[in-house]
């Protein structure tokens, strides 16, 4: 009898748990406006999805990783993705790589977020400044000064940011967890958003003078990915 009610007992631990963890997928677009009608349907997990009988090599294939890019930009460096748009394959499997080029001198790959992913970075050469900063209400900054073979984390949706601290060009190798982890810039989000943010919303949230932040709107910001 003691192993009837055992047996009941885990039956319904398991049932509750499995409750308890079901959720939603993770969303792999900004957004997803719900329709009735297929026929206008534009994403199913963030693509449609090929015959698997269709399926080749070079759906799961993408080269020149090895090839280091051109950083002569305002911010000295440029990301180089693989991720669902180069690689069709990767769709559904929630990973994706980057390369980071970096200018000698201060090459920045400046503060951004990824609203679906963790990344985990890999220095190839060079020495990075790198760093994160918790959310609110603590905004405590983490950084670590990184060199060729170390390898950092940045926790999934926290701004972060990459710097050349070296004399000579650097490279880095991220990989994140989505096929489709997104990039919010945060100076281009602010101060280059289109249409603009109104210039007296920023003011008083930087709590600087309006014509600064006029300023700042007037600016090209240059984006890196």
């Amino acid at each position: 009898m003691k192993g009837v009610h055992f047996l009941a007992t885990f039956v319904f631990l398991a049932f509750a748990a499995s409750l308890a963890f079901a959720s939603d997928p993770s969303p792999l677009q900004d957004f997803c406006v719900a329709i009735n009608d297929t026929k206008d349907g534009v994403f199913v997990n963030g693509k449609f999805c090929k015959d698997p009988k269709l399926a080749t090599a070079n759906d799961f294939f993408f080269p020149g990783l090895n090839i280091a890019r051109n950083t002569s930009n305002p911010v000295g460096s440029v990301v180089t993705p693989a991720n669902v748009a180069q690689i069709p394959g990767l769709n559904t499997l929630g990973i994706s790589l980057v390369r980071i080029d970096f200018a000698p001198y201060g090459g920045l790959n400046p503060p951004h977020t990824h609203p679906r992913a963790t990344e985990i970075l890999t220095v190839l050469e060079g020495t990075l400044y790198v760093g994160f900063v918790t959310s609110n209400p603590d905004n405590r900054l983490i950084t670590k000064v990184l060199n060729p073979g170390d390898v950092f984390v940045f926790p999934v949706g926290l701004i972060h940011f990459q710097f050349n601290v070296g004399k000579t060009k650097a490279s880095a190798i991220g990989a994140l967890s989505s096929q489709n982890p997104g990039v919010i810039t945060i100076a281009n989000a602010v101060f280059g958003s289109t249409p603009p943010i109104r210039s007296d919303v920023l003011a008083k949230a930087f709590q600087v003078d309006k014509n600064i932040v006029d300023y700042l709107q007037k600016q090209f910001w240059y984006d890196n990915n």
